[in-house]
């Protein structure tokens, strides 16, 4: 599903810029994966859907020093990564 609300669609970019940031580091990625139960290719293959998204923002809010970090580094704040995820878990 493709969001068309402006709100998701902002939501959605924050969480693939949150997404890009997780996957660049290897034992960061393997912990997603195994935390999420989302495979490689379920991820890829359910990139655009909202509950997915809103896992990956979950994956970080559970730890916060990933969160500041992904924060800091994807040029946001933890408040508006937090805010994404709940606006993505309406969309799903």
């Amino acid at each position: 599903m493709v969001p068309t609300d402006t709100n998701q669609i902002d939501a959605a970019t924050v969480a693939l810029a949150a997404l890009g940031w997780t996957l660049g580091d290897d034992d960061r990625a393997a912990r997603l994966v195994a935390l999420t139960g989302l495979a490689p290719g379920d991820l890829r293959a359910r990139l655009g859907e909202p509950a997915v998204l809103a896992a990956v923002l979950a994956f970080l809010e559970a730890h916060e020093p990933d969160l500041i970090a992904c924060a800091e580094a994807t040029g946001t704040t933890p408040v508006r990564l937090v805010a994404a995820r709940a606006a993505l878990e309406q969309a799903a």
